[in-house]
């Protein structure tokens, strides 16, 4: 009989031998990112010419209504299934209860129609719902004048009322962001009733009041009154379960997806979300996790396409079928080549 015994370090060597070559690291390989893994967030500004670049987040730009379907048809070509769209007023027209976000002629409804008219349902049409960007006090809602904290019901209903607008200018997905009590129940509830029932639910459901999204206020034109913070409405930090519980919430309101914010800094609540929850979970790649690799790779520290794919693969590892990023376009890129 010939002697079986394994003389070539099993099992300890079996995993380097599957490492050997590039080939042999992607037959095995565990995650695999992909185009259909990617959503980009793109900022369209009322009033504007030309586009105007965000100097902290490079790469990035306030669209006009034109440049912006000009870039949503660019990345449709590379195979993005879907856009969120952070529409922008001009200042003169924010006020306490971010009214011109539901404007019939705002900026709302004519970049989400200019975007439908182009793409049609070749691409997944996302809205942002929230006011933060429309209200001169830089909240997420109405602010009660006597305490100061954002009025929830208020603004709830100003969420369903934008919900309507943005479904019937063409959005497929309405995207929730303010981390208000009942916010899904609200807008799902409006959206039925006007006769939007096709149009899908993605809630912000563990939205954490991170230090990580200055980038995207200065790309949403967004200073919160008198240096406040959102830490009474969005998620503490430090809490995992807490954010399990808002979570369950908004499935059991009616979300058709779920989503953790940010991703990177949050991987063990994409990881645990994953494991509650059946409907898809997303996970956003913020903006100060995108300009921190930015600003590495500008100064030479580290390789930026090569972090970027790795980080945003991560993302997926824990377990989001779908990553929002402004990588989108790059890794795009890069996936195709």
């Amino acid at each position: 009989m010939p002697d079986l015994t394994p003389v070539s370090g099993f099992p300890t060597r079996r995993m380097r031998r599957l490492r050997r070559t590039s080939a042999l690291r992607r037959l095995v390989a565990e995650t695999t990112l992909s185009v259909d893994d990617l959503v980009a967030p793109l900022f369209v500004a009322d009033g504007l010419d030309v586009p105007r670049p965000v100097a902290s987040l490079p790469g990035v730009s306030q669209h006009t209504v034109d440049s912006l379907v000009s870039e949503v048809r660019r990345l449709a070509g590379l195979g993005v299934p879907g856009v969120i769209l952070f529409p922008l007023p001009r200042n003169q027209d924010k006020d306490a209860t971010g009214s011109a976000a539901l404007s019939p002629d705002g900026i709302t409804r004519r970049a989400i129609e200019a975007v439908r008219t182009a793409v049609g349902d070749d691409l997944v049409i996302m809205a942002d719902c929230c006011l933060d960007e429309f209200t001169d006090h830089g909240h997420c809602g109405i602010v009660d004048p006597d305490t100061g904290d954002v009025d929830n019901d208020a603004t709830v209903q100003l969420y369903a009322d934008l919900a309507v607008v943005q479904a019937s200018a063409g959005a497929h997905v309405i995207a929730p962001s303010g981390m208000m009590d009942g916010q899904v129940a609200a807008i799902r509830g409006a959206l039925d009733r006007a006769g939007h029932a096709d149009a899908a639910v993605l809630a912000y459901a563990a939205k954490y009041a991170s230090a990580l999204y200055g980038p995207f206020r200065e790309a949403a034109d967004v200073t919160i009154a008198g240096g406040g913070d959102r830490k009474g409405y969005q998620q503490d930090f430090r809490n995992g379960r807490e954010a399990l519980a808002e979570v369950a919430l908004d499935v059991a309101e009616g979300a058709d997806m779920v989503m953790v914010k940010p991703a990177l800094t949050y991987l063990d609540v994409v990881a645990d979300v994953r494991a509650l929850v059946d409907v898809p979970v997303a996970a956003y790649h913020v903006s100060g996790e995108y300009a921190m690799v930015k600003a590495a790779a500008e100064r030479g520290w580290i390789d930026g396409p090569a972090v970027a794919l790795e980080q945003v693969t991560a993302v997926k590892r824990a377990g989001a079928d779908f990553v929002l990023t402004y990588f989108a376009g790059e890794l795009a890129e890069a996936l195709h080549g």
